[in-house]
């Protein structure tokens, strides 16, 4: 077959694929390529529609991060992702295992019910996750979103690195006893290793969620400074929720660190998914 006749059958097989493609990126970065374009436009202005300005305002992100304190809300959102993301990775990866590999007595029943925690409305534990941490004496601090976070995190967590577990083959565990080693050495040595896209993938996905938590930290924090980035926008928008410019740069500097984070880590989660983590 000549080799122009195979190259245009092809390109006519991945055509399809391509398009589809190609639109679901445009879907994504035209909003973002307009918010850059809003957040160069001359404050007081009412920027619309995709068009990159004549004479770029590069201190609209200055300003907007001083106006939105990002300094102070960069802390603590740091703060409180360092509190929630590796705890809640430690307790989701031993309970996974456990379930999994050690297969502890009614370790499926403990399975089935968290996995059924996830059909619950998020919004349903709002109110009684306020009285709650009222009641402790958390309320109006970090820890009262740090807790509740790891707690609701544990569901997807556990059912995420659980998939992982049974998908590893059984014989390296047999293998691992044959040559002594115990429970703990074979996680060490033999499961986590294996683990390291699973897990690299799940804390990206908690680092999302939490460093973006938007309503918890409305609830249960009073302090605009004590929230997280996303959090803060509420008061920012009070404020400045007339200045276009100012929204739309302050809103890049809120999205900037989850950019960063995702494509430093985006290649362990695509390996995790092609190592059928998602599976269960």
């Amino acid at each position: 077959m000549p080799e122009r006749t195979q190259t245009v059958r092809t390109l006519r097989r991945r055509a399809p694929g391509l398009v589809l493609i190609t639109a679901a990126a445009l879907y994504s970065v035209v909003p973002l390529l307009s918010m850059v374009s809003a957040a160069l436009a001359p404050q007081g202005s009412f920027p619309s529609g995709l068009s990159w300005p004549s004479d770029p305002h590069w201190h609209n992100f200055v300003d907007a991060w001083n106006v939105a304190n990002i300094t102070t809300l960069l802390k603590s959102s740091t703060l409180i992702v360092l509190g929630v993301v590796p705890v809640a990775v430690l307790i989701s990866t031993m309970a996974a295992y456990a379930i999994a590999v050690l297969e502890i007595p009614l370790g499926r029943v403990f399975y089935i019910v968290l996995v059924m925690t996830l059909t619950l409305p998020y919004e349903i534990v709002i109110v009684p996750l306020y009285e709650q941490t009222r009641a402790m004496g958390l309320l109006g601090t970090q820890w009262a979103l740090v807790l509740p976070l790891i707690g609701m995190n544990m569901p997807f967590a556990v059912f995420w690195m659980r998939a992982h577990f049974a998908g590893v083959p059984r014989e390296l565990s047999e293998a691992a006893g044959m040559d002594g080693a115990g429970p703990w050495r074979a996680l060490l040595h033999i499961h986590l290793p294996l683990a390291r896209p699973a897990i690299a993938s799940l804390a990206l996905l908690m680092f999302l969620s939490t460093w973006n938590q938007f309503l918890l930290a409305l609830v249960l924090i009073d302090d605009p400074n004590k929230r997280t980035m996303a959090g803060a926008l509420q008061a920012f928008t009070t404020k400045y929720s007339t200045d276009q410019v100012l929204l739309n740069a302050g809103a890049l500097l809120i999205m900037a660190p989850t950019i960063l984070v995702f494509l430093f880590l985006q290649r362990h989660f695509v390996k995790a998914l092609l190592q059928g983590s998602v599976k269960g």
